[in-house]
């Protein structure tokens, strides 16, 4: 099928390359991708043509006559597909950010024809053996520290992708990831469909009892977008279904839509994920297998900081014990203020963010929504500007005429203090359709050096915010404050890598090092003399005052036990998954119940992401790896100390944190990334003191 594809469509992505934007040099500023002229019949065509040209220069590669060299092996093979790179990338982040039918169509029909290119690169006899030559006369080389990675990497990315298989265990290698590279995509597919389908339609005023007003316009909003005017809809985007199920009186409505949340994927219809999922799990085990591994968490956590899923479960046991201990107290609490109401039901999972908000009332006299008016989206961006000025000196110059992707987005030039070029940042914060949900960061073009010259990175931070409504500007809970440092974490991440190879760059990091820039940033976030920076009333103006400030940190280990035991709970599902050495058979849904049940996960919790809304780990780069936020967790809190200990904007422990961990992308070894910057290997009791879960607390 992809070698038709390739044989019939190939002259025609030839024919038309002058008017494929996506096949010129970008004639824009900055070299950033022309959105304004780019249409979704340019990217099948644009695919094609750089699956051709980046196989022509393999080809070259294997057929030099000359002996193997760094040069005219590893190098070349690193220099090469740049322009498969470039549209592949501009392709995914629109699938990912502004999709629709014909990208998703697209995105089905290119698969087959992208894994088989990759197959037919990374199990080529003649270039491995070429790669080979190299890596056994690597003593003799005088590489760099850097080429030295760089070699390493390539090698052990075609042993570990089947290089030494025979023939015909390559074949079936290429069969499982044609398959693989489907069902992934499926599966997103069908997440995004389950999500956009479902409306919760209010037409009656009492039914919205409980719900601030910024939640009740935004239900209006969407309900005149939605040709419902004079009602009120809720959806189940995060901005939408949370708020209700932390407000709303009404207990049947937050169960009803309580229930289509959890159920995505999961309605036995045509975007049901069951079956995907299992031949996903299933067709992972297998190839891990035939690789030589004892399961895909095997192969998977090779290449990370953890290793191996003993590891991983060794710091999960760490953690279980005290959040469950300190949800089921949290469970009591809820069960006390329900009785005490008079009403003679059990807590329910919908019923959890609904009186954690009025316990944190009675308890702290803190209401959310009492803070929400000081965290305007435009007074976040700028803290989160000066926060980074502060630590590491750069600027953020406005680019309104830049070519973007949705009217939504907005671009930024980042530059030194000096002036310097840094990178450029795009910004798409507001949920819709075409967006899939949750938050992330992504890169249009990495760093590398060019002709000695710093090739400037462009980059993008993805958000799903509550959006502004009437007159009201977009006002974040502080979750989604925090959600933001964090993805700008991450972008800082990208804009201030500093390698010489693209291929190392920013966040071209394992999976449980990579949340490190991002979560350290979280951390800035919750400081008063950062809230001071951001928290300005959107009304009056006025400075968030000191007093709110307290009762933020009194409150600031609250329901830490539900959100790391859910959080937790989900990670154990993932291994639950990725460490089957059989077949995965029987149902789906019993196969999570009896995981979560063996782990002693209550009633009142379900993990943060069930089976077949798992997205992190069926359809994005997760799999057995869900874990690296909490790991991360470990070295984010430790190494924040630093600045706790030295001054929240240390100069020289930025610069240090900057040299040692953000500019150094995959360019050694992340352990010893962080030994440079910290003196020492990271202890998990800041983590533990952080969320409240030290024995003492219990």
């Amino acid at each position: 099928m992809a070698i038709g594809l390739l044989a019939s469509e190939q002259a025609a992505g030839q024919a038309t390359d002058k008017n494929n934007p996506l096949l010129q040099k970008y004639n824009t500023p900055h070299q950033v991708p022309p959105f304004h002229l780019i249409k979704d019949e340019h990217f099948k065509p644009a695919l094609l043509e750089g699956i051709r040209v980046n196989q022509l220069e393999i080809d070259a590669i294997v057929n030099n006559a000359k002996p193997a060299t760094f040069d005219n092996t590893i190098l070349a093979m690193e220099n090469a597909g740049q322009l498969l790179g470039r549209v592949s990338t501009v392709f995914y982040n629109l699938n990912s950010a502004n999709t629709n039918e014909q990208i998703q169509k697209i995105a089905r029909e290119i698969a087959p024809a992208l894994s088989a290119h990759s197959d037919n690169i990374i199990l080529n006899k003649k270039l491995f053996d070429r790669v080979k030559t190299v890596w056994n006369n690597k003593n003799n080389l005088k590489l760099t520290p850097e080429q030295q990675k760089l070699l390493e990497e390539t090698y052990k990315s075609f042993v570990r992708s089947g290089a030494n298989l025979n023939d015909a265990d390559k074949e079936k290698l290429k069969k499982m990831n044609g398959e693989l590279s489907l069902l992934s995509l499926q599966y997103g597919q069908n997440i995004l469909a389950e999500t956009n389908a479902y409306q919760l339609v209010l037409d009656n005023q009492k039914d919205l009892a409980g719900l601030p007003a910024g939640v009740v316009a935004a239900a209006a909003d969407a309900a005149k977008q939605a040709g419902k005017e004079g009602k009120w809809v809720f959806t189940l985007h995060n901005p939408s279904v949370m708020p209700f199920l932390q407000y709303a009186d009404n207990r049947e409505l937050r169960k009803q839509i309580w229930e289509a949340y959890s159920l995505r994927g999961n309605n036995n219809n045509d975007h049901d994920n069951k079956e995907v999922l299992r031949k996903i799990v299933n067709l992972r085990r297998e190839k891990a297998q035939l690789l030589g591994y004892k399961s895909h968490a095997h192969y998977a956590l090779e290449e990370t900081m953890a290793k191996n899923p003993e590891n991983v479960n060794k710091l999960l046991d760490q953690l279980w014990a005290p959040a469950l201990a300190v949800a089921k107290q949290e469970e009591q609490d809820i069960q006390k203020m329900i009785d005490a109401s008079g009403a003679k039901f059990k807590v329910a999972p919908y019923d959890w963010r609904y009186y954690t908000e009025k316990i944190r009332k009675e308890r702290f006299d803190l209401d959310e929504q009492e803070l929400q008016p000081y965290f305007s989206l435009d007074n976040i961006r700028k803290g989160v500007f000066t926060v980074t000025e502060k630590l590491y000196g750069l600027k953020f110059k406005p680019l309104p005429n830049l070519p973007k992707y949705h009217q939504d987005v907005t671009a930024y030039e980042v530059t030194e203090a000096d002036g310097r070029l840094v990178g450029i940042i795009y910004m798409d914060f507001f949920p819709r359709a075409s967006k899939r949900s949750g938050a992330w960061m992504t890169s249009y073009r990495a760093q590398k050096m060019e002709n000695g010259k710093r090739l400037a990175p462009v980059v993008s931070i993805v958000c799903n915010f509550t959006k502004p409504t009437g007159d009201t500007p977009a006002l974040l809970t502080f979750d989604e404050v925090t959600t933001y440092f964090h993805e700008f974490g991450h972008a800082l991440h990208g804009l201030l890598s500093n390698v010489t190879y693209e291929s190392m760059a920013g966040t071209s990091v394992p999976r449980d090092f990579v949340e490190l820039p991002s979560q350290i940033m979280e951390n800035w976030a919750a400081e008063p003399d950062v809230l001071k920076m951001y928290g300005t009333h959107y009304k009056t103006g006025k400075l968030i005052s000191d007093e709110l400030i307290q009762k933020m940190k009194k409150a600031g280990t609250f329901n830490q036990g539900f959100e790391t035991t859910e959080y937790l709970a989900a990670s154990l599902l993932d291994l639950a998954y990725h460490t089957q050495t059989q077949n995965l058979e029987g149902d789906i849904n019993q196969f999570e119940k009896t995981a979560m049940t063996k782990v002693g996960l209550m009633e009142q919790i379900i993990p943060r992401y069930r089976s077949t809304y798992f997205s992190h780990i069926f359809s994005g780069g997760y799999s057995a790896g869900y874990y690296s936020y909490i790991w991360s967790g470990v070295l984010d809190t430790d190494a924040f100390q630093v600045f706790k200990e030295n001054g929240l904007f240390n100069k020289e422990k930025a610069q240090s944190f900057r040299k040692n961990i953000l500019e150094k992308g995959g360019t050694a070894d992340p352990m010893e990334l962080y030994k440079k910057f910290r003196g020492a290997e990271p202890s998990i009791q800041p983590l533990l003191k952080k969320r409240g879960l030290t024995p003492v607390s219990l």
